[in-house]
């Protein structure tokens, strides 16, 4: 969904009570309001006290996997209450991936490559936080039955089909997933599309991963299915598409499972809402 300029009230949760100039963010794909200070160097993500625990355990995310030494943003402030609950972090400076120029992308596609490659290589011992397929699959029942997915999250030849058949489709492979995923297991984004990858506009390379509220540990295919695709909108056409699909996996050291990749594309969409 959109997040227009001026649209939201000030949350009370915001440092100073937003007298420090905070601004509205003019995109975002949660309800969350996000705010931007006045100099660039911090958002604010405010929440109702209903959702509270969700941007808890964003903000916890957040500082683990900067403890990890991949680049992202830095928890600067916290603060919860009967009004809500807000989370401030240091900017991560950079443009999105899905901001530049298909040369700029084709140019920095090796360093993305090197950036996810060292985000899955963390040890899983470490990480706390799961993302699987059974907790993925529990979602996106619990979406489809609030009538709450967005179709136009979803592939386009699936966009006027009901969600809860997009979901009986998957059901069946559940099984064979989830021990596909126990053999390889990764420190995942959670949604790793371009938006979320940031890269100084002067190298080209990776600055920091952000959004990481879904973070955890997941089958690899569950972020590279989300990375391909939404870089593939950058592509001037498809055969630069599975060109660098396979620059991609060359780069990346591990092949790729066509079919997992297709699962989780579909699956993802289902559980937002």
């Amino acid at each position: 969904m959109s997040d227009r300029p001026g649209s939201r009230t000030v949350p009370p949760v915001l440092p100073d009570g937003g007298k420090g100039g905070w601004l509205p963010v003019s995109t975002g794909e949660s309800g969350a309001a996000v705010f931007r200070s006045a100099d660039g160097t911090r958002y604010a993500k405010c929440v109702v006290a209903t959702d509270a625990g969700d941007l808890e355990a964003e903000r916890d995310r957040v500082a683990w996997l900067g403890d990890q030494g991949i680049p992202g943003p830095r928890v600067l402030d916290w603060r919860s209450g009967d009004a809500g609950a807000c989370l401030v972090t240091g900017a991560v400076s950079g443009v999105p991936a899905d901001q530049v120029a298909a040369a700029d992308l084709r140019a920095s596609w090796g360093r993305v490559t090197d950036a996810v490659r060292a985000l899955h290589a963390l040890p899983v011992q470490r990480c706390p936080f799961r993302r699987d397929v059974a907790g993925m699959v529990a979602t996106a029942r619990e979406v489809v039955s609030r009538g709450a997915v967005n179709p136009e999250f979803l592939p386009v030849e699936q966009q006027h089909t009901p969600a809860a058949e997009l979901l009986a489709r998957l059901v069946p492979q559940v099984a064979r997933r989830r021990e596909q995923e126990a053999a390889d297991t990764v420190v995942c984004h959670g949604d790793l599309c371009l938006p979320n990858i940031l890269l100084d506009p002067r190298t080209l390379d990776v600055s920091g991963f952000v959004d990481l509220g879904r973070l955890g540990l997941a089958d690899r295919h569950a972020d590279l299915a989300l990375l391909l695709t939404s870089a593939r909108e950058t592509w001037p056409d498809e055969e630069r598409a599975r060109a660098a699909d396979r620059e991609f996996a060359e780069g990346y050291g591990s092949p790729l499972d066509h079919d997992r990749l297709r699962f989780y594309l579909h699956l993802d969409p289902l559980t937002w809402g």
